[in-house]
């Protein structure tokens, strides 16, 4: 009996690893063992990748709101403290949009945050 080949099945799978690593440079796209391995490795990095993307915009983010706040007389962490004191609740990326595109509206959140920690000042022993 001889015996069956799946010509059709193994040419899909290959066309199919082979559209997926369209782009790939010189054996890496077209050579099918050497397509797998790069292609299992380039998504191990794209999913690692798209965590550190966020873990990178709120660095950013902070970089932004600590020197909006330094020009105000401001730490940032005094600042984020403020704000939750106050009961304000703006994520650091809108904080970083406000501080950018209206600095007007930062100014008076920067007053708000330092009248928050004025009246919540500790008193001092008498």
């Amino acid at each position: 009996m001889v015996r069956a080949r799946s010509k059709a099945t193994t040419a899909r799978r290959k066309k199919r690893l082979r559209k997926l690593t369209k782009g790939f440079r010189l054996g890496r796209h077209n050579l099918f063992r050497m397509a797998k391995t790069t292609l299992l490795r380039a998504r191990t990095y794209a999913f690692r990748d798209r965590k550190a993307k966020k873990r990178e915009y709120r660095r950013i983010w902070i970089v932004r709101i600590n020197a909006a706040c330094r020009m105000r007389g401001m730490r940032y962490s005094e600042f984020i403290h403020g704000l939750q004191l106050s009961h304000i609740a703006l994520d650091r990326k809108s904080l970083s949009e406000i501080a950018i595109h209206d600095p007007a509206a930062f100014d008076k959140l920067v007053e708000i945050v330092k009248a928050t920690l004025a009246a919540n000042a500790p008193q001092a022993p008498k």
